[in-house]
């Protein structure tokens, strides 16, 4: 099905969609329709101290014959220092991101 098996996408990160210049084609059936997603659960926590993450999981599947070209997995997670985001999936890739945050203060001295 896969040009490459999970690409190095480097900071590359997609919650939704496909990378379609990875995918030759169905492995089953052979064809080279558009890719479908199914399958998609989305789960959010946020804990006690305020930090979040957003987890991604969906299948993507083959048009025709519904054979599963591959699981996509992203997550997001952010508290108050960085921001990070992780990739992985056997057609998108791997690819991860850290943004640091910077703090502004409104502290005058007198």
């Amino acid at each position: 099905c896969l040009v490459d098996v999970r690409p190095e996408r480097n900071s590359t990160c997609m919650e939704t969609g496909s990378y379609l210049l990875n995918f030759k084609g169905c492995a089953k059936c052979g064809k080279r329709l558009p890719i479908k997603i199914v399958d998609k659960k989305e789960e959010d926590v946020e804990d006690e101290k305020g930090n979040i993450s957003e987890t991604i999981t969906y299948k993507h599947v083959c048009a025709e014959c519904k054979h599963v070209i591959a699981t996509h997995y992203y997550n997001f997670e952010a508290d108050d220092d960085a921001q990070e985001y992780v990739m992985m999936c056997l057609l998108c890739g791997r690819g991860e991101h850290t943004s640091q945050l910077f703090h502004l203060t409104n502290s005058i001295d007198e």
